[in-house]
């Protein structure tokens, strides 16, 4: 599953440089998350980084993208690649 990040965010900017798939960005009025580059940190941590810093803890699982563990695992073989393409 992707998670997303709610309007309880106060935009303290620890969580974007923690993200390892770049999936943080500062939206309009909070940060907000990339599902399609979310990994819930699978392939490179044991737990989402956003959520260890997360000092409100407004960070939640996104309901709109259900995804299992293979299907983050594959997500990120693909990102991984993608980025290797590029550099």
């Amino acid at each position: 599953m992707a998670l997303m990040i709610t309007d309880e965010c106060i935009n303290c900017d620890v969580c974007e440089p923690e993200c390892p798939n770049d999936a943080i960005r500062m939206g309009e009025e909070f940060y907000v998350i990339d599902p399609q580059k979310c990994t819930e940190c699978i392939g490179h941590f044991d737990t989402p980084q956003c959520r260890e810093v997360c000092p409100v803890d407004c960070i939640p699982v996104n309901p709109e993208h259900v995804e299992s563990n293979e299907q983050l695992l594959n997500k990120y073989s693909a990102l991984i690649k993608l980025k290797v393409k590029a550099a």
